[in-house]
Protein backbone atom coordinates (compact mmCIF):
# COMPACT_ATOMS: atom_id res chain seq x y z
CA UNK A 1 0.00 0.00 0.00
CA UNK A 2 1.64 3.01 -0.31
CA UNK A 3 2.08 5.67 1.86
CA UNK A 4 -0.13 9.05 1.92
CA UNK A 5 1.66 12.32 1.01
CA UNK A 6 1.99 14.56 4.63
CA UNK A 7 -0.35 17.19 4.10
CA UNK A 8 2.45 19.89 5.21
CA UNK A 9 4.71 18.71 2.63
CA UNK A 10 4.46 20.09 -1.22
CA UNK A 11 3.21 17.05 -3.63
CA UNK A 12 5.19 16.23 -6.41
CA UNK A 13 2.07 17.47 -8.44
CA UNK A 14 1.30 21.13 -10.28
CA UNK A 15 -1.11 21.88 -6.83
CA UNK A 16 2.47 23.12 -5.42
CA UNK A 17 2.71 26.24 -3.87
CA UNK A 18 3.57 28.75 -7.27
CA UNK A 19 7.05 29.51 -6.39
CA UNK A 20 7.87 25.50 -5.52
CA UNK A 21 6.11 24.59 -8.68
CA UNK A 22 8.29 27.12 -10.36
CA UNK A 23 11.46 25.58 -9.15
CA UNK A 24 10.56 21.89 -10.25
CA UNK A 25 10.36 23.49 -13.86
CA UNK A 26 13.32 25.82 -13.64
CA UNK A 27 15.40 24.08 -10.97
CA UNK A 28 19.24 25.28 -11.72
CA UNK A 29 18.44 29.03 -11.10
CA UNK A 30 15.26 29.06 -8.90
CA UNK A 31 16.92 26.26 -6.81
CA UNK A 32 19.98 27.91 -6.48
CA UNK A 33 18.45 31.42 -5.34
CA UNK A 34 16.46 29.58 -2.53
CA UNK A 35 19.00 27.32 -1.70
CA UNK A 36 21.53 30.32 -0.74
CA UNK A 37 18.44 32.07 1.22
CA UNK A 38 17.63 29.32 3.11
CA UNK A 39 21.63 28.74 3.63
CA UNK A 40 22.27 32.22 4.87
CA UNK A 41 18.91 32.37 7.36
CA UNK A 42 20.16 28.80 8.40
CA UNK A 43 23.43 30.48 9.42
CA UNK A 44 22.31 32.86 11.50
CA UNK A 45 20.03 30.68 13.37
CA UNK A 46 22.86 28.47 14.25
CA UNK A 47 25.25 30.87 15.38
CA UNK A 48 23.29 32.29 17.31
CA UNK A 49 20.98 29.18 19.05
CA UNK A 50 23.22 26.61 18.20
CA UNK A 51 22.49 22.94 17.03
CA UNK A 52 20.02 21.89 19.34
CA UNK A 53 18.53 24.83 19.77
CA UNK A 54 18.03 25.77 16.28
CA UNK A 55 14.46 24.96 14.54
CA UNK A 56 13.65 24.85 10.99
CA UNK A 57 10.62 27.26 12.24
CA UNK A 58 12.95 29.70 13.05
CA UNK A 59 14.96 29.18 9.93
CA UNK A 60 11.81 29.09 7.33
CA UNK A 61 10.58 32.33 9.39
CA UNK A 62 14.10 34.00 8.38
CA UNK A 63 14.30 32.73 5.38
CA UNK A 64 10.65 34.39 4.72
CA UNK A 65 9.23 31.16 3.72
CA UNK A 66 6.96 28.87 4.94
CA UNK A 67 8.04 25.49 7.48
CA UNK A 68 6.70 23.04 4.25
CA UNK A 69 8.70 25.49 1.90
CA UNK A 70 11.75 24.93 3.60
CA UNK A 71 11.52 21.19 4.00
CA UNK A 72 11.25 20.97 0.11
CA UNK A 73 14.32 22.76 -0.39
CA UNK A 74 16.34 20.94 2.92
CA UNK A 75 15.36 17.54 3.93
CA UNK A 76 15.86 17.87 7.60
CA UNK A 77 17.65 20.05 9.72
CA UNK A 78 20.62 17.46 10.04
CA UNK A 79 20.93 17.32 6.75
CA UNK A 80 20.94 21.21 6.61
CA UNK A 81 23.43 21.57 9.36
CA UNK A 82 25.85 18.94 8.02
CA UNK A 83 25.65 20.99 4.20
CA UNK A 84 26.87 24.31 6.08
CA UNK A 85 29.61 22.03 8.41
CA UNK A 86 31.18 20.63 5.17
CA UNK A 87 30.80 24.64 3.33
CA UNK A 88 33.11 26.00 6.27
CA UNK A 89 35.70 23.48 6.10
CA UNK A 90 35.82 23.65 2.25
CA UNK A 91 36.18 27.66 2.88
CA UNK A 92 38.98 26.89 5.36
CA UNK A 93 40.59 24.09 3.36
CA UNK A 94 40.86 26.75 0.27
CA UNK A 95 42.78 29.32 2.48
CA UNK A 96 45.35 27.11 2.90
CA UNK A 97 48.31 27.96 0.62
CA UNK A 98 51.43 26.37 1.95
CA UNK A 99 51.54 23.98 -1.61
CA UNK A 100 53.70 27.76 -2.46
CA UNK A 101 56.44 26.45 0.11
CA UNK A 102 59.03 28.02 -2.62
CA UNK A 103 58.11 31.59 -1.71
CA UNK A 104 59.52 30.73 2.26
CA UNK A 105 57.78 31.27 5.41
CA UNK A 106 57.20 35.19 5.70
CA UNK A 107 54.70 35.38 2.44
CA UNK A 108 53.76 32.14 2.99
CA UNK A 109 52.60 32.23 6.75
CA UNK A 110 51.76 35.93 6.11
CA UNK A 111 49.12 35.24 3.60
CA UNK A 112 47.38 32.59 5.45
CA UNK A 113 47.02 34.43 8.38
CA UNK A 114 45.29 37.23 6.07
CA UNK A 115 43.32 35.06 4.44
CA UNK A 116 41.96 33.45 7.71
CA UNK A 117 41.49 37.27 9.18
CA UNK A 118 39.83 37.86 6.34
CA UNK A 119 37.23 35.14 6.74
CA UNK A 120 36.75 35.79 10.52
CA UNK A 121 36.48 39.26 9.35
CA UNK A 122 33.64 38.57 6.83
CA UNK A 123 32.19 35.56 7.86
CA UNK A 124 32.44 35.17 11.64
CA UNK A 125 28.87 33.46 12.05
CA UNK A 126 30.14 30.57 10.13
CA UNK A 127 33.36 30.08 12.42
CA UNK A 128 30.99 30.25 15.23
CA UNK A 129 29.00 27.36 13.99
CA UNK A 130 31.79 25.34 13.72
CA UNK A 131 33.36 26.71 17.26
CA UNK A 132 30.20 25.40 18.57
CA UNK A 133 29.87 22.02 17.19
CA UNK A 134 33.60 21.45 18.20
CA UNK A 135 32.63 22.36 21.78
CA UNK A 136 29.87 19.68 22.25
CA UNK A 137 32.45 17.40 20.92
CA UNK A 138 31.69 17.39 16.80
CA UNK A 139 29.88 14.50 16.35
CA UNK A 140 28.53 15.88 12.68
CA UNK A 141 32.23 17.62 12.38
CA UNK A 142 34.61 14.49 12.75
CA UNK A 143 32.92 12.98 9.48
CA UNK A 144 34.13 15.72 7.51
CA UNK A 145 37.19 16.58 8.64
CA UNK A 146 39.62 13.63 6.22
CA UNK A 147 40.75 16.49 3.80
CA UNK A 148 41.45 19.03 6.34
CA UNK A 149 43.35 16.76 8.19
CA UNK A 150 45.41 16.07 4.83
CA UNK A 151 46.17 19.76 4.58
CA UNK A 152 47.46 20.36 7.95
CA UNK A 153 49.53 17.55 8.06
CA UNK A 154 50.72 18.65 4.93
CA UNK A 155 51.40 22.78 6.50
CA UNK A 156 53.03 20.59 9.15
CA UNK A 157 55.42 19.23 7.06
CA UNK A 158 56.47 22.23 5.33
CA UNK A 159 56.79 24.36 8.71
CA UNK A 160 59.04 21.08 9.78
CA UNK A 161 61.31 21.95 6.64
CA UNK A 162 61.06 25.31 7.25
CA UNK A 163 62.64 24.25 10.87
CA UNK A 164 65.26 22.17 9.48
CA UNK A 165 66.32 24.50 7.04
CA UNK A 166 66.64 27.51 10.10
CA UNK A 167 64.59 29.65 8.10
CA UNK A 168 62.25 29.03 11.70
CA UNK A 169 62.69 28.44 15.24
CA UNK A 170 62.49 25.33 16.37
CA UNK A 171 58.82 25.28 17.26
CA UNK A 172 56.32 22.61 17.21
CA UNK A 173 54.82 23.19 13.78
CA UNK A 174 51.30 21.65 14.56
CA UNK A 175 51.07 23.75 18.25
CA UNK A 176 51.90 26.92 15.68
CA UNK A 177 49.24 26.16 13.57
CA UNK A 178 46.57 25.64 16.72
CA UNK A 179 47.89 28.86 17.46
CA UNK A 180 47.22 30.39 14.03
CA UNK A 181 43.93 29.49 14.23
CA UNK A 182 43.00 30.84 17.70
CA UNK A 183 44.25 33.85 17.05
CA UNK A 184 42.49 34.62 13.72
CA UNK A 185 39.03 33.10 14.57
CA UNK A 186 39.04 35.24 18.07
CA UNK A 187 38.02 37.48 15.78
CA UNK A 188 35.09 36.13 14.39
CA UNK A 189 33.93 33.91 17.54
CA UNK A 190 34.57 36.77 20.38
CA UNK A 191 33.87 39.36 17.21
CA UNK A 192 31.22 41.14 20.30
CA UNK A 193 34.06 41.51 22.68
CA UNK A 194 36.55 43.04 20.03
CA UNK A 195 34.23 45.73 18.42
CA UNK A 196 33.13 46.22 22.69
CA UNK A 197 36.88 47.47 23.61
CA UNK A 198 37.77 48.80 20.32
CA UNK A 199 34.90 50.48 19.38
CA UNK A 200 32.99 51.23 16.03
CA UNK A 201 36.76 51.61 14.21
CA UNK A 202 36.55 48.12 13.98
CA UNK A 203 35.20 47.08 11.87
CA UNK A 204 36.76 50.07 8.87
CA UNK A 205 39.01 48.92 6.02
CA UNK A 206 41.85 50.90 8.02
CA UNK A 207 41.75 49.48 10.90
CA UNK A 208 41.27 45.27 9.46
CA UNK A 209 44.91 45.96 7.90
CA UNK A 210 45.96 46.95 10.94
CA UNK A 211 44.90 44.10 12.57
CA UNK A 212 46.29 42.01 10.21
CA UNK A 213 49.53 43.71 10.78
CA UNK A 214 49.92 43.22 13.79
CA UNK A 215 49.21 39.47 13.96
CA UNK A 216 50.87 38.58 11.30
CA UNK A 217 53.68 39.48 12.80
CA UNK A 218 52.96 38.26 16.46
CA UNK A 219 52.64 35.09 14.81
CA UNK A 220 55.88 35.24 12.30
CA UNK A 221 57.94 36.82 15.44
CA UNK A 222 56.70 33.95 17.53
CA UNK A 223 58.05 31.36 15.20
CA UNK A 224 61.50 33.20 15.39
CA UNK A 225 60.64 34.30 11.88
CA UNK A 226 62.65 38.20 11.46
CA UNK A 227 60.49 40.78 10.13
CA UNK A 228 61.02 44.12 9.22
CA UNK A 229 58.52 46.79 10.88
Amino acid sequence: MKAPVPQDLPPNREDRPPELAAAARAPGRIRTRMLAVIHEAAVQVFARDGYHGATTQAIADLAGVSKPQLHYYIGSKEALYTSLLQEVVDDWISVFGFADAKYGPVKVIGDYVRRKMTFSFDHPERSRIVTAEIMRGAPVLQKLMGTSQRRTEQAVAVLQNWIDAKLMAPVDPLLLMFHVWSITQHYADYQHQVTFFRGPSAHTPADREKLIAEVTRFILRGAGIVVSD
